[in-house]
């Protein structure tokens, strides 16, 4: 246990100072929001054909409404606190890549379904847009990665199962 915190933390420590850093900004950061912001309007004309992105920005064209994601606001830190939950538990490195994939996707797409729901929320209502940009989608997104996590963790223990009857009976066998 002790050795799976002091990874996690370390891990936690490196990815977040990349993150923050002027390269990480620049070379993962920036491009990886803009993609957020070209791929979540993208979906947004598929119902609504009033918007258009440019950068990190989402802009409706019939009001003129805009939201820009930020730092915090992309899905990364959640990401961030997977990836590390993961490398520091003892596992088979295809199981990792497995937890790190279905993660990611999982993570990012309840994202999509937050940018977009803010993206509305705050043409009907500024509170409300405060309200659920601060406080609900921020634990909402942690709380996913967490989620993932755990469900991952309990898939890897009933492989990890597996794998040790699969050698016993082996051995018996032999």
């Amino acid at each position: 246990m002790l050795r799976f915190l002091i990874l996690f933390f370390v891990i936690c420590l490196l990815l977040f100072g990349v993150e923050v850093s002027k390269p990480g900004e620049q070379w993962i950061v920036e491009p990886f929001t803009g993609v957020l912001a070209s791929f979540s309007a993208w979906l947004i004309t598929l119902f609504d054909s009033d918007v258009i992105s440019y950068g990190k920005i989402i802009q409706s064209t019939s009001n003129a409404f805009a939201v820009s994601i930020e730092r915090g606001c992309n899905g990364l830190e959640a990401v961030i606190i997977l990836v590390s939950g993961v490398f520091a538990f003892p596992a088979k490195f295809r199981d990792k890549m497995v937890g790190l994939a279905v993660g990611f996707v999982a993570i990012q797409a309840l994202n999509l379904v937050r940018i977009i729901s803010l993206f509305y929320l705050g043409q009907y209502s500024k509170v409300w847009f405060d309200w659920f940009h601060l406080y609900l989608w921020q634990a909402l997104i942690i709380l996913d990665a967490v989620f993932v996590w755990l469900i991952w963790l309990r898939w890897v223990a009933r492989r990890q199962r597996e794998d040790r009857l699969a050698a016993a009976e082996a051995a018996t066998a032999g």
